[in-house]
């Protein structure tokens, strides 16, 4: 069977907070997102393109960080400029990160939200920069180079408005409940390709011989349950397709590996991984 289309992407994604003003207030002032919507408990925020990010508001949610779910979601940044412009915006604002790392394929950020929602912010280095093993790609976490990345700001002392357009969902990472099973799922079913593996900790997969769209792995959640109802937590993310025939072809590989996809009202369709996480196949608009 062939793999998934090589112009596949990830998209918005979708989680559960316990207070929305206090999730807007966080990602338009610290993170630097745009409202595009709001209704019915429901907020959109973005880089004033597609949605990357969709809260519903439950009140008394509670993280569950020991469960399968987000391990973080990652906004990638068109620039090593823009990341320098984020990064002294955070320190500016002493907005609270939880780390910084080299990854040799890119440059990224971490941080939490109010809800403990994990982040990334990065930027990817040029393609022509990536180093191969054969056919896996060589990733590592050694410490970020912060000068490195501040320098990159060239003297520009512009304030920090917003995230640039151009931002996007660059990656979803996962807490998975087993690796194997993981990799069994999202490459021989939905037809992604395993870019680098770590025994049985982790697994990075992705489209088009991008370094990883998705991520997965078992260092909080080896053979865990799904979040308990009332969590703050991934509802689903959106994996977005070239168009609706690939997304019935992919639908149709879930379905004969033995799961019933779940058409959404949007003209999407919902399958889960093996640990319950729930990802909506979707075309380009």
């Amino acid at each position: 069977m062939p793999g998934i289309a090589a112009d596949t992407s990830v998209g918005a994604v979708h989680l559960t907070v316990a207070d929305l003003e206090r999730s807007h207030d966080y990602y338009t002032r610290a993170i630097g997102l745009q409202e595009h919507g709001r209704e019915n408990g429901t907020l959109r925020l973005g880089a004033g393109g597609d949605d990357l990010l969709v809260l519903y508001e439950e009140p008394g949610a509670q993280p569950a960080p020991q469960n399968t779910g987000l391990f973080h979601f990652a906004l990638l940044l068109p620039s090593q400029h823009d990341l320098a412009r984020w990064l002294a915006h955070a320190a500016e604002e002493r907005i609270a990160l939880t780390g910084m790392s080299d990854h040799l394929v890119s440059e990224a950020l971490y941080l939490r939200d109010p809800d403990w929602h994990g982040i990334e912010i990065y930027r990817d280095r040029p393609r022509g920069e990536w180093r191969w093993n054969g056919d896996s790609i060589q990733m590592d976490t050694i410490p970020l180079d912060v000068q490195a990345v501040l320098n990159a700001l060239e003297g520009d002392e512009a304030p920090f408005e917003r995230m640039p357009a151009g931002t996007k969902m660059g990656h979803v990472h996962l807490q998975v409940a087993d690796v194997a099973a993981t990799d069994d799922f999202y490459s021989n079913v939905i037809g992604f390709d395993i870019m680098v593996h770590y025994a049985d900790q982790a697994t990075f997969l992705s489209a088009g011989g991008y370094h990883h769209h998705l991520g997965g792995n078992v260092w909080n959640s080896r053979g865990a349950p799904p979040p308990p109802p009332g969590s703050a937590a991934l509802r689903h993310y959106d994996v977005v397709l070239p168009d609706d025939d690939e997304v019935q072809r992919v639908a149709g590989r879930v379905a004969d590996a033995g799961q019933e996809p779940e058409p959404q009202p949007d003209g999407g369709v919902l399958v889960r991984d093996p640990a319950q996480n729930a990802l909506v196949l979707t075309a380009r608009g």
